[in-house]
């Protein structure tokens, strides 16, 4: 099925729409830059047909199993993709997760809070889900504020499969 069939969603400024072919190149862009590298993870994720590999492997799976994945996250005014945000069913975490990165040009604007609020909704009110939860290294003090605007709060520690870092534990409240 054609990620255009899939629920996308807006706010005032932004538009969320599921990931698709059409955005590795910026995908790529995205997941290259240090904070991605930092506080997410090197992927590698080198080249414009790595990224086509990641959207059909990681991303388009899910969002046909379950109707919801990764959104790129567009700015109305003039159409810049500026990042990501997502609701993922991760390995060895129970609930739904919600995680964001944007471009370091459009941070501190307020975007990423607008795009994981809405997600958030959407989760609820769209999905019907009820266990959502995140998570953060113990040093990204801007994702860990971001949680706690989004109602979410620290309840533990978790290890992701396939991971040695010790990540802090979000959950909606």
């Amino acid at each position: 099925m054609d990620a255009m069939e899939y629920t996308s969603f807006e706010t005032n400024r932004l538009l969320l729409r599921p990931t698709n072919e059409e955005d590795a190149n910026f995908l790529l862009e995205l997941m290259n830059t240090p904070k991605w590298h930092k506080y997410i993870g090197d992927r590698n994720v080198r080249t414009r047909e790595q990224a086509l590999t990641y959207i059909r492997e990681k991303m388009q799976p899910q969002l046909e199993r379950l109707g919801f994945s990764n959104y790129t996250v567009i700015r109305k005014h003039d159409q810049q993709k500026i990042g990501t945000c997502g609701l993922y069913d991760r390995e060895g975490l129970e609930g739904i997760d919600i995680g964001f990165s944007l471009l370091p040009a459009y941070e501190n604007q307020g975007y990423a809070f607008e795009a994981a609020n809405r997600l958030k909704e959407a989760a609820i009110t769209d999905f019907g889900l009820t266990n959502i939860n995140a998570i953060t290294t113990k040093t990204n003090q801007a994702s860990q504020n971001l949680l706690t605007k989004l109602g979410l709060r620290q309840t533990g520690t978790r290890i992701v499969p396939g991971d040695k870092e010790e990540l802090l534990f979000y959950e909606l409240q």
